[in-house]
C-alpha cells in the first residue's frame, strides 16, 4: 500500500480517548479541503445468474440500477450506519458497475465533498450497500453470491494527503 502523505502514520487510535472509551473525533480545528474517495466490492455470480443479470432477465428487473441506486442512497447515510462517522454533506456520488469479466460485477463508488473529514465510510458503503442490493435482486435465483473483497481504493484530501491502494485482479 501507498501512502503519499506528508505526514507519517499514526498508531494511535483516535476514536478511542485517554482511558480507552469510544468517541467521536473533534474535527473542528481541521481545515476545510477537498475530498475524494474511491472503493471497490466485488459480487460473483452463478454463471447462470450472470448471464440473466447481463442480459435483463432477472425476475426481479433491472438489478443493476437498483443496486447503483442503493449505493447512492447509502453513501448519504453512512453516519447512521456506522456509530462514529462524521454526517457529511456530500457534493457528488457515482456508483458505477462493471460485468466485464465473466461470473463478477464490480462496483466502485466515487464520492466528493468539501469538509474537515475524509469520505472514506461513504465510498465503502456505498459499494457495500450495492452489492448487497445486488444480491437481493438476485437470490432467487443464485444463494450461492459471494460479496468481497471490498476495500478502498485511493483518496485524496486532508493532512493525510493522498493514499492509493496497490492494484490487484
Amino acid at each position: 500500500m501507498k501512502n503519499s502523505g506528508k505526514r507519517p502514520r499514526r498508531t494511535a487510535l483516535t476514536h478511542l480517548d485517554a482511558r480507552g472509551r469510544a468517541r467521536m473525533v473533534d474535527v473542528s480545528p481541521k481545515s476545510v479541503t477537498l475530498r475524494r474517495a474511491s472503493a471497490t466490492a466485488d459480487v460473483t455470480l452463478t454463471r447462470t445468474a450472470w448471464e440473466l443479470l447481463r442480459d435483463g432477465r432477472l425476475p426481479k428487473g433491472d438489478a443493476l440500477a437498483v443496486a447503483r441506486i442503493a449505493g447512492i442512497q447509502a453513501a448519504k447515510r453512512a453516519s447512521e450506519l456506522i456509530p462514529l462517522c462524521h454526517a457529511l454533506s456530500l457534493e457528488g456520488v457515482t456508483v458505477v458497475a462493471d460485468m466485464s469479466r465473466e461470473g463478477r460485477v464490480r462496483f466502485t463508488s466515487n464520492v466528493t465533498l468539501h469538509a474537515r473529514t475524509g469520505a472514506e465510510m461513504e465510498a465503502l458503503t456505498a459499494v457495500s450497500v450495492a452489492a448487497l442490493a445486488l444480491y437481493d435482486m438476485c437470490k432467487a435465483v443464485d444463494r450461492a453470491i459471494t460479496i468481497g473483497p471490498i476495500r478502498l481504493i485511493e483518496k485524496s484530501g486532508g493532512r493525510s494527503g493522498r493514499y492509493v491502494a496497490e492494484p490487484n485482479a
